[in-house]
């Protein structure tokens, strides 16, 4: 029987220099077939990406979607079968970010954050986990994308830092729920990543923080993700890994 191809799901892939773009070039270059998602990007940047990706020799299609609203989880997946298929990876890398200190939280800042990092991320889990029950395959895998907020604390950044980190928690019960159905479920931690948020001033703050003498790139990350998505990662699960170049918080 011929083995099936590879299908990944990535959430929150915006622009050209974020984790999500380059877990989609990754994956692609191991000739997974890629379907992201995007949300208020510039214009023409997702025809440019999947374009792209195709060039690597894989199909690839994308939809804009706001993972704040409701139902969304119950679209994305059966579009996504219906244009390359059902997939056997998820990336839930989207995710929403405003500073906010105690004097500043409020619900609504609360709800924000709340309804992409971890409503959508659970519910996007479970729905790939029903829907991969009704297929054929037993490689099915979730990553899900955490800040290391159990490796101190983030001052300033209160509802991400509590909505993120809950990523952690549900990554391991969930990972125990859905073994027996052949899906691995962790996360990753990428620790500071130089993405579209860096400016120099950040860059010069945090490089000598880095035990191994650089920042962070966007790539690190995704050979991680990719070795999880890879049947050489089959053996990991209920895992919350910190890739984080030996980075220094104190």
């Amino acid at each position: 029987m011929a083995k099936s191809k590879n299908i990944a799901l990535i959430t929150g892939v915006s622009n050209h220099t974020g984790i999500g773009a380059a877990v989609c070039r990754k994956l692609a270059q191991q000739e997974t077939d890629i379907f992201f998602t995007h949300w208020q990007a510039e214009p023409d940047f997702p025809e440019r990406f999947r374009s792209e990706i195709m060039d690597l020799g894989v199909r690839c299609d994308f939809s804009e979607v706001d993972l704040a609203q409701r139902n969304a989880e119950t679209t994305i997946l059966p579009h996504v079968t219906s244009v390359i298929g059902f997939p056997n990876i998820l990336i839930n890398n989207a995710a929403h970010s405003i500073d906010s200190n105690y004097i500043d939280l409020s619900g609504k800042i609360l709800d924000d954050h709340y309804m992409v990092n971890m409503r959508a991320t659970f519910l996007m889990s479970t729905e790939f986990a029903k829907g991969f029950q009704q297929t054929e395959r037993n490689n099915g895998r979730i990553i899900n994308l955490t800040s290391g907020q159990e490796q101190g604390p983030m001052p300033g950044n209160l509802a991400y830092a509590a909505t993120k980190g809950a990523i952690s928690a549900f990554t391991s019960s969930l990972s125990a729920e859905l073994a027996e159905l052949g899906i691995t479920v962790n996360a990753v931690n990428p620790g500071p990543t130089d993405t579209n948020w860096m400016d120099d001033g950040i860059r010069e703050d945090l490089r000598p923080k880095f035990g191994l003498g650089r920042i962070g790139k966007p790539e690190d990350a995704a050979n991680l993700i990719a070795f999880l998505a890879s049947e050489e990662g089959g053996w990991i699960t209920g895992q919350v890994i910190h890739s984080e170049g030996g980075f220094l918080r104190s």
